[in-house]
């Protein structure tokens, strides 16, 4: 999570420029979008819009670390069975698994668990890569519950404002005895920004979630059939 830090510096950023389409044409002509914005964000409460935008710098660096995390884990999964093939053909187990300690990603892992208790017999070995296998899948699956909670969270908070907003505008009407556009419109339009800021941050950690997911699932699928082709590679070198 160390490159995390890094990152929360340029969250804001994202977050301002995922909305401005939202507001662009509520703006008026003597305002840039950031005073228009931050006029937005104070009127929608600071409260729930700061948990808010809270909630988005939190999901978008858990994201982006995830991110950069799996574009590491992410191997040629073909030229490491070719090269670990190659080595136990000319120089043994002890040179396959030289291939895999120079080799990064999960798949490299798996690999030299399962080569390094080949000797204890193939079924040992075919243990030693699920098992291991499960762990690789805990490493790449971290920190993504907290995501998904971010998701749900932020729209949540959203509407949590928004009841709270319209209940702003029932005491207004209470108050004053009258019901015209005036006394309830305050309340109303708190009630309206902060669901919109919600649903907005919702919508981008949600992006970045669906492609997380379906970056763990390419690996998770080329692990298996490493895993595999491994298994079928240790049956013939103990032939």
């Amino acid at each position: 999570m160390k490159k995390v830090v890094n990152v929360l510096s340029v969250t804001g950023f994202m977050f301002f420029g995922a909305i401005q389409s939202t507001f662009a044409q509520e703006a008026a002509e003597s305002r840039t979008f950031h005073q228009e914005l931050k006029l937005r964000f104070i009127e929608g409460g600071p409260v729930f819009m700061g948990i808010v935008l809270v909630a988005l710098i939190l999901g978008l660096a858990i994201a982006i670390e995830r991110i950069i995390y799996l574009n590491l884990a992410t191997t040629n999964t073909k030229k490491l069975v070719a090269d670990v093939d190659e080595a136990l053909s000319s120089g043994g187990v002890e040179a396959a698994k030289e291939i895999c300690r120079n080799s990064k990603g999960p798949v490299a892992s798996i690999f030299y668990q399962g080569l390094d208790r080949v000797d204890e017999g193939v079924e040992n070995a075919e243990k030693a890569v699920v098992s291991y296998g499960g762990v690789q899948m805990g490493l790449l699956e971290k920190n993504v519950s907290w995501l998904s909670l971010f998701i749900a969270l932020a729209p949540m908070l959203g509407f949590m404002g928004t009841v709270i907003g319209m209940i702003g505008a029932f005491d207004a009407i209470a108050q004053a005895n009258d019901i015209s556009p005036g006394v309830v419109a305050v309340g109303i339009k708190v009630a309206l920004l902060t669901t919109v800021f919600g649903l907005v941050v919702a919508i981008i950690l949600q992006i970045f979630y669906n492609y997380i997911v379906s970056k763990i699932d390419s690996i998770v699928n080329n692990m298996e059939d490493a895993s595999i082709q491994l298994i079928d590679l240790l049956v013939k070198y103990k032939k």
